[in-house]
């Protein structure tokens, strides 16, 4: 049996900021946007990887969600509480240079970690850690 990673979620407060993160500065194409009962999901991926799609979602992206469920969404995207997303690259340094120069907001830059990675991070415009890691 073969099981492989199809999409993964993440939040995002404005579909438009996340499209100017995640498709300009990160090099993600577009593969699907859509609107459903006032809500939107854009959908982008690696071209080298045609396989897994990222959704871009609301915070909760529940039709049937109760306003204090919503604002209990939104305070901890907006606190950076939702959990981000680790991407692969083969020059930390080089994926580093060219999100810092498109305006991503840096956490942390290029280091060595003592667990076998070099990897570098960043907060996309909702408020998520987005790193990304090379192996040694």
């Amino acid at each position: 049996m073969d099981i492989t990673l199809s999409q993964c979620f993440i939040a995002v407060d404005d579909h438009d900021e996340a499209l100017a993160f995640y498709r300009d500065a990160l090099g993600l194409e577009v593969r699907n946007d859509v609107g459903f009962e006032g809500m939107r999901w854009v959908t982008v991926g690696s071209p080298s990887q045609p396989g897994v799609d990222i959704v871009l979602e609301p915070p909760l992206a529940d039709p049937n969600a109760s306003p204090a469920d919503r604002q209990a969404m939104a305070e901890l995207l907006a606190k950076g509480l939702l959990r981000g997303v680790i991407f692969r690259t083969d020059d930390v340094d080089a994926t580093f240079e060219r999100i810092r120069a498109a305006g991503g907001e840096v956490l942390q830059e290029p280091i060595d970690q003592p667990y076998g990675v070099r990897d570098c991070a960043f907060r996309d415009p909702s408020g998520n850690m987005v790193r990304f890691a090379r192996s040694q």
